[in-house]
């Protein structure tokens, strides 16, 4: 961090602290000594899903919330187990440093740990995922659930 009165290049982190999403940082230069304040804000770049029809659109949380709440109707799944499932398949997409995620796979990943959570609300999901239109889809996703 430049120095604001001499323009030296380097300067030492004295304290630091969090203030309204921001942090705060007290330096000082270390040719001068001069101290001085900095502010950090942590730039979020949003994910984007790339829908069937290839437009995009951005990632919803809430959206595969309100999925999974539908698919586990009077089933043993908490509203923290969904929540955190959620937090956890977002968290992944992020930490790939992927931008734009395809939809397909957020849907196969909500398919995999709903799989090791519940079969029954893992076949509701899949079958509105997946799009079923007759019994034999539900006949072969009942039948991998069992591989």
């Amino acid at each position: 961090m430049k120095c604001p009165e001499c323009g030296f290049d380097d300067s030492k982190v004295i304290d630091s602290r969090p203030t309204d999403g921001k942090i705060r940082r007290r330096r000082e230069c270390l040719s001068c000594k001069c101290r001085f304040t900095t502010y950090e804000i942590v730039e979020n770049i949003p994910l984007m899903v790339i829908k069937k029809d290839n437009s995009l659109e951005p990632f919803d949380s809430q959206k595969l919330i309100d999925g999974l709440l539908r698919a586990s109707v009077k089933r043993p799944i908490s509203l923290n187990q969904i929540e955190d499932m959620v937090y956890e398949i977002e968290s992944e997409f992020k930490n790939k440093l992927q931008r734009e995620v395809p939809s397909d796979k957020i849907g196969e990943a909500i398919l995999l740990k709903l799989k090791e959570v519940d079969s029954v609300a893992y076949i509701r999901f899949a079958s509105v995922y997946k799009d079923f239109t007759d019994a034999d889809s539900f006949i072969k996703i009942i039948s991998e659930l069992g591989e």
